[in-house]
């Protein structure tokens, strides 16, 4: 019965060419296998995100009279919906962390090398959608810290020369962060950014699938007998199940007993709480332009650093273009700016944590 089940929908769907490539994929298996689960893990998270979403939206109503409203009775009258939330907001959290993770290491293993340049452009552009996830998601409980951190994010983006303002007015919906915000924040985080995500997804998860994983340098010049790897399935997907298991544990451990606060109604004629901070991804950026002096030369500070940003981010983005000796080890300043970078973000983001 089970074998007519399965030619019937393989003479349609084509399954058996699916679970032949899957029997012969092999993955690299050396010190740096390790760093291949991230991918998954962040997949994983994103499911999690996508079901806890669509849960919530059974009861969220998006509006400044409703949108608060609608978050307390789903933590505090539904069953279970506290718990929903807070996986919800800890998997958010913990996905980008991982993202960051992943990107990382992916640069510091050279993974973008030909032919995987588009897939580490694919990556890259999910890590900033996963932090527009998180920036827009930030404000639909309408609760105070997160009115006045929009406030704030969306007051850095008018800064911006020419461009500026129009942006600024555009995610507002009008010159202040309104009920107009909150709904074309919804709608970025319900509609607009998972149409983007879904597409990068599908496209970066094909690049991995056709390419395969990458392997180290020189590793092709290692006689046959001396390149270790491991079968796809089972032998990598049983660990990558295990570690989601270890990763749902984590999630369900943080949620049960760190529940994410919902806090006060925003008020928005009200004075901004004292030590107000956008989310932790985004403390880094938030401390340095407040150190940055209000005038160098004759620029603002706050573009200056912000142009800055800018640049340094389009530079990482356009990394396999920079490195382009694929066959040779890779200039020594790559992995030391890496490294300064990956100890600039911690160290500013503790620093904005201990004011």
């Amino acid at each position: 019965m089970l074998e007519k089940i399965y030619n019937w929908f393989d003479e349609r769907m084509g399954i058996q060419p699916l679970i032949d490539l899957a029997k012969k994929k092999t993955v690299p298996h050396y010190y740096g296998t390790i760093w291949f689960y991230m991918g998954g893990i962040s997949l994983f998270l994103f499911i999690i995100q996508i079901v806890t979403g669509v849960l919530l939206l059974f009861y969220y109503r998006p509006g400044a009279d409703t949108a608060y409203e609608s978050v307390k009775f789903i933590t505090t009258k539904i069953p279970f919906g506290w718990l929903i939330r807070s996986v919800h907001s800890w998997s958010a959290n913990i996905m980008i962390l991982v993202a960051l993770v992943h990107v990382f290491s992916v640069f510091f293993t050279r993974s973008y090398k030909k032919p995987r340049e588009l897939t580490w452009y694919t990556g890259f552009l999910l890590l900033f959608l996963a932090m527009g996830f998180g920036f827009s998601g930030y404000l639909l409980p309408w609760n105070t810290l997160a009115f006045f951190a929009t406030k704030v994010g969306t007051d850095i983006a008018g800064v911006l020369p020419l461009i500026g303002e129009p942006v600024k007015f555009f995610l507002r919906g009008g010159e202040f962060v309104t009920g107009a915000t909150l709904s074309r924040f919804f709608a970025f985080h319900i509609f607009i950014l998972p149409a983007i995500a879904a597409i990068c997804l599908g496209l970066h998860l094909y690049l991995v699938q056709m390419q395969g994983m990458s392997h180290p340098d020189g590793w092709l010049n290692k006689p046959e007998k001396d390149r270790k790897v491991m079968l796809f399935f089972p032998n990598f997907m049983l660990r990558d199940v295990l570690v989601w298991l270890i990763v749902l544990h984590v999630l369900a451990l943080l949620s049960v007993f760190f529940p994410w606060e919902l806090g006060e109604k925003a008020a928005p004629f009200a004075p901004a709480p004292a030590g107000i901070k956008p989310e932790w991804y985004f403390v880094f950026m938030f401390e340095t332009l407040k150190l940055i002096p209000a005038k160098i030369l004759f620029i603002e500070g706050e573009l200056l650093g912000i142009l800055g940003f800018m640049v340094l981010f389009i530079a990482w983005f356009f990394t396999p273009i920079l490195d382009r000796v694929h066959d040779k080890p890779r200039s020594f300043w790559f992995p030391v700016l890496g490294i300064l970078s990956l100890l600039y973000i911690a160290g500013f983001t503790i620093y904005g944590y201990m004011q």
